[in-house]
This record gives C-alpha cells, sequence and structure tokens, in this order.
C-alpha cells in the first residue's frame, strides 16, 4: 500500500488490495481464489536475489516517476502510481498512473489505458477481475470527470457510471473484502457523506457508506518541533485469515480507543470493531522517556509506521519504518532505540504487547515488508545497511551492507547474507525506494521508482519501477 525521508504521498505506500489474489503487500503464496481468501504453498527457499528478465518497467522520462502498488488479479498484474511511460520489449507504450500486463513471462503489456490524469495510489479488483477500484489525487479518467476514485472496466478503461466518484481529499488505500470496499485517505467527504471521514466502508456497488466502519478517527501527532500533519489514514493490510485488517496513518483516536501509528480492526462481525492490539512502543500509552518508551521520531516524521505485513500463520506483526530517529534524542545517541528507521517483530496477540526483535537500518527509510513461510521477512526502501544500531547515515560499527531491501530471519530478526557473508543477500538500487511489497505463490513483487536513474535490482540493470524475484 505507502514519501521516503519526505512527505508521505502514498496510500499503501503497502499496499492492501481486495484483488482476487492481493490480500495486501503482506500477503504471502497466493493462488487464483476469491477475494480476501488466501492459500499457502510450501516453499523450498526465500525468493531469489537474481530477477525475473522481460519484467516492464519505467521509461526514461527525464522525471522521476513511480511505481506505487502492484496487485495480481487472475493472470494479470496491475501497476499504479505516478508515470506516463512503460518500456517492455524495446518498445515506449503511453501509460498514465495505470496500465496492466501479464503476470508470467513474457510479461506482455495489454492494451488496458484508462488515462488517469493524476496520481494513483492505490487499486482494488472485484471477484472477476471485470472492474477496478482505484483511489488517489485525479480528477478524470479517459477524460470523464471524477474525483480522487473511480470504479473502471479492466476491459475498456471507462468509469463505471454507477459507482460514486466524489472523495474532497486524497484516497491512500482501498481493500475490498467480503462485499465491503474499505477506504482510507485524507478525505472528509465521500460521495458526499461526510459521516466516517478519513476511512469509510463503501458498498462496491454504488459507492455509498454500507455502515460497516464507525470509527470516529480523530486527532494528529503534535510534539516539539514536529512538522505541520493532518488527521489521515495511509496503509492497511488483510491478515491471511481475511478476518483482521492492519491500518496506519495519523490519529490519536479510533473507535473510542487511544491509537496512534497503526492499530488493528477485526472484519468478522456485522460491524468492524477495533481489537485490543497495540504497544506502548508506538502509542504512547506509558508516556515518553524517561520511564516510557521513544514512541515518537523525528519533527520532520511525526507518522512514520508507513507500512507492515502479517506472518503466514498470523501470530506475528512486521514493522516497515521511517522516522530517522527519536525526536528527544541526539542523532548521535546510540544505540539506537525506539521504532524509528528499522524492521520490526511484534506478537499478534489482541493486547498491549512489546516488540520480539528490531533491526535498524542507521537513519534510512523503511516503506514495505512482506513474510513467507521460509522464516524470511522482506523490507524495503531507500536503506543502506542492516544491523546498523551503532551508526546514522553512516555505518557503525557491525552495521552490514543491505542496499535497496534485504531479507530477515522471522525468528530473530537477522539479516540473511550473501554467499561470502559480507553484505545482504538481497540489493535494489535506493532511489526513493521500494514503495510496494507483494508476495504471489511465484514470486515476490516489489513497486519501486527511478529517481536519479534507480533501475537495478539484485545487481542487475533495467528494472526500474518493477522487479520480480521468483521462488526457486
Amino acid at each position: 500500500m505507502l514519501q521516503r525521508g519526505r512527505s508521505h504521498p502514498r496510500r499503501k505506500w503497502s499496499a492492501a488490495s481486495g484483488a482476487m489474489v492481493g490480500i495486501a503487500a503482506s500477503a504471502c503464496c497466493l493462488l487464483s481464489l476469491a477475494p480476501g481468501a488466501s492459500a499457502r504453498v510450501a516453499q523450498t527457499g526465500a525468493v531469489s536475489r537474481t530477477p525475473v528478465s522481460g519484467t516492464p518497467s519505467l521509461a526514461t522520462t527525464g522525471t522521476t516517476e513511480q511505481v506505487r502498488q502492484l496487485v495480481q488479479c487472475g493472470s494479470t498484474m496491475y501497476a499504479v502510481g505516478s508515470f506516463t511511460k512503460i518500456s517492455w520489449g524495446g518498445k515506449t507504450y503511453p501509460r498514465n498512473n495505470v496500465f496492466s500486463f501479464s503476470a508470467a513471462s513474457p510479461f506482455k503489456i495489454t492494451p488496458w489505458n484508462p488515462n488517469v490524469n493524476g496520481q494513483v495510489n492505490s487499486i482494488a479488483l472485484n471477484g472477476g477481475c471485470s472492474h477496478a477500484y482505484i483511489g488517489g489525487q485525479f480528477t478524470s479518467v479517459g477524460g470523464t470527470a471524477v474525483k480522487n476514485i473511480a470504479e473502471i472496466d479492466t476491459t475498456t478503461g471507462s468509469v463505471a457510471p454507477g459507482f460514486g466518484h466524489n472523495a474532497n481529499g486524497q484516497v491512500e488505500t482501498l481493500l475490498l473484502v467480503n462485499g465491503h470496499l474499505l477506504t482510507g485517505g485524507h478525505f472528509t467527504s465521500l460521495n458526499n457523506n461526510s459521516t466516517n471521514k478519513y476511512m469509510v466502508s463503501l458498498n462496491p456497488a454504488n459507492g455509498k457508506d454500507d455502515g460497516f466502519l464507525h470509527l470516529n478517527i480523530t486527532g494528529h501527532y503534535s510534539f516539539h518541533g514536529s512538522r505541520p500533519n493532518s488527521t489521515m489514514i495511509y496503509n492497511q493490510q488483510l491478515s491471511h485469515g481475511g478476518t483482521l485488517d492492519l491500518v496506519e496513518g495519523d490519529f490519536l483516536n479510533v473507535g473510542g480507543q487511544a491509537r496512534q501509528q497503526i492499530f488493528m480492526l477485526n472484519l468478522s462481525g456485522s460491524a468492524a470493531t477495533v481489537t485490543g492490539w497495540s504497544s506502548p512502543e508506538f502509542d504512547g500509552s506509558k508516556g515518553n522517556l524517561p520511564g516510557g518508551y521513544p514512541y515518537q521520531c523525528g519533527d520532520s516524521h511525526p507518522f512514520y509506521v508507513t507500512s507492515a505485513a502479517w506472518s503466514p500463520s498470523d501470530s506475528s506483526i512486521y514493522l516497515a519504518t521511517t522516522g530517522f530517529h527519536p525526536w528527544n534524542l541526539p542523532t548521535g545517541s546510540f544505540p539506537r532505540s525506539g521504532l524509528c528507521d528499522a524492521v520490526s517483530a511484534f506478537p499478534a496477540t489482541q493486547a498491549e504487547v512489546l516488540h520480539k526483535w528490531i533491526n535498524y537500518t542507521g537513519c534510512n527509510s523503511l516503506y514495505s515488508a512482506a513474510a513467507d513461510n521460509t522464516n524470511t521477512v522482506y523490507a524495503g526502501g531507500h536503506e543502506q545497511w542492516a544491523h546498523n544500531d551503532m551508526g546514522c547515515k553512516f555505518a557503525g560499527p557491525g552495521a552490514i551492507p543491505a542496499p535497496g531491501m534485504g531479507g530477515f530471519k522471522a525468528s530473530d530478526g537477522s539479516l540473511k547474507l550473501n554467499a561470502a557473508g559480507t553484505a545482504g543477500r538481497y540489493t535494489r538500487a535506493r532511489g526513493i525506494g521500494v514503495d510496494d511489497m507483494l508476495l504471489t505463490s511465484a514470486g515476490l513483487w516489489m513497486a519501486s521508482d527511478n529517481l536519479d536513474g534507480a533501475n537495478s535490482c539484485g545487481g542487475v540493470s533495467g528494472f526500474a519501477g518493477i522487479c520480480f524475484l521468483p521462488y526457486p
């Protein structure tokens, strides 16, 4: 769903969707099933460090462009973001912010071209893959006037007239599950209804509030020197069991409970409810240091939990964060503390919990995470190192090179190494950073960008914006 060392423009930033096989960026090993369903496939090892050749890429346009989310529906991949041209097979295809291609080699680009005139942050597809819901910051699709949300035909690209298409603020994340289109963003009114601000459940048929969510989301982050920020919902990830939803954003109260950075919803009832899962390490319930936890990150990053992933058993949750360092500790304070610029693991127990492990990048942001059943947690951003709790923008003692992405042991958070044992197993050109990760039964898809010409993955060039690492 889901912004790198700067303001956060994305949904998803991870990424969640209700595509036939895309249960958010954290979904593992999925097959073509009904929306929200999942099937776990036994894997013999973590994904390859070498990408599959022939996938589409962002074309060189002279400007920074970005793929924000990838979703698979049936045999087709759908990509959304901020881009104008896509390269594939030696040709360049004009595609404004949305396109699709075959999920298998040779990854042929389809003729589908909705032509959206602004950034698309998130996409979700219906069970038959015949219609897609898109959200972002745009005002037209194929010349038809819309505002930040729309339902579009996946054959013609035209806007479905029966679905409301008017959000008064940017839409960041969409998740279609059990007949509900869970929609989050900066909006305070959607399709002329302001009952549920920032996150609302829509009827997929007409776009009206269906009453499944009544969260009364309020508040925003404020501490010494914190940059201006406002209430919003940014990203979400559905559990493999399909009944729990992790939601990230900028808020202080959700569903009558104090929450910051991230909360967990139970979707199994007639209306969604906020669970008891939380932690003083990010919600401030035990106060700050001394005596509490450094739960607030740098003043330029008041919102910092940008993505999360479920373990295959739904028993653990992995967080990917930006944030620099705790606001009330100096840049040169070592070893690192708090959750800022790190990948971490927490129990998924629906109670107050503390982390199981943390692995620090050393003041470089992470924006995406995924986990599979090979004891591997994948995390991506524009990081340079792992195990760098003694460095900040430099490699401290014990730091291990891990540029662009890393694979971590789910059991203890240690970085998986290359054959020589000198660096991380995985690499990617840093750029803005990996904005989305999608695990399927075939492997790991990553959505990224071409900042400063970034186009390599696993040491191989030609992968600007999209990289696919297969299972062995």
